[in-house]
Order: structure tokens, then sequence, then C-alpha cells
């Protein structure tokens, strides 16, 4: 049996602004762009990475979720307290010096890890607490 990660969720109050920042800035590139009642959902990718989607939907985008639950995610996610992903790549430096440029959220610059990898973090339009790594070189 072959079990693989597809598809991983972030919510986002705003999808232009969302896109702006994924494809433009981050470089992943749009899959899917749907709009169903009233809700949006872009899913975006790495092109090193065709078969993983990262679905950027509304949050409480549950249609089981009552209007407080909707609430409390969206004042959970005005406060960066939803979780985003980890992203890995071959140039955490140079990731950083894009995020910078573009005036994200940079919480972290590059550094060294204990555990061996080089990592940054950063907020996305939304706020969500987004890492990026890279693994030492071979």
């Amino acid at each position: 049996m072959n079990v693989r990660l597809a598809q991983c969720f972030i919510a986002v109050d705003d999808h232009d602004k969302a896109l702006a920042f994924y494809r433009d800035i981050l470089g992943l590139e749009v899959r899917n762009d749907v709009g169903f009642e009233g809700m949006r959902w872009v899913t975006v990718g790495s092109p090193h990475q065709p078969d993983v989607e990262i679905v950027l939907e509304p949050p409480g985008a549950n249609p089981d979720a009552s209007p407080a639950d909707r609430q409390a995610l969206a004042e959970l996610l005005a406060k960066g307290m939803l979780r985003g992903v980890i992203l890995a790549t071959d140039d955490c430096d140079a990731l950083w010096e894009r995020l910078r440029e573009s005036g994200a959220d940079v919480l972290q610059e590059p550094t060294d890890q204990p555990w061996g990898v080089r990592d940054c973090a950063f907020r996305d339009p939304a706020g969500n607490l987004l890492r990026c790594f890279q693994r030492p070189a071979a």
C-alpha cells in the first residue's frame, strides 16, 4: 500500500492577497480556482511537486461549522494562531531575501538550527505562520 500526501489546507481571508503571495512571491503555480456557494477555494503547488497541492480556503469552510465556529476560526486566523505549512527550498537565504524585499512579514531570518537545517519563518497575508528550511548539502 502506498500512502502519500496529496493536499493540505491553509485558511485565508483574502484569496487575491493569498494568490499574490503564494504565486507571485513564493513562485507556486495555480492549479485550480473554484467558487461555490459564495466561497472560493484556490489550489496552488510547486512545479517541482505536481502531485502535492495546497488548498487556500476560507476559515470555517466546513459546511457543518456553526456561525459561532466560523467566527472563532476567523478570529484565530486574524491573530495568526492557525498553522500553515513547512516548505523546503534549495536556497533559504535567497527565498528570505525575496520575502523581505516583497514586504512580507518576516519573523526569523535564515538561521542554522541545531537539528541540521537552515530555516526562516514568515507569515502569509492572512497571518499564517510558515517556515521554510534548507537541508545541508550532502
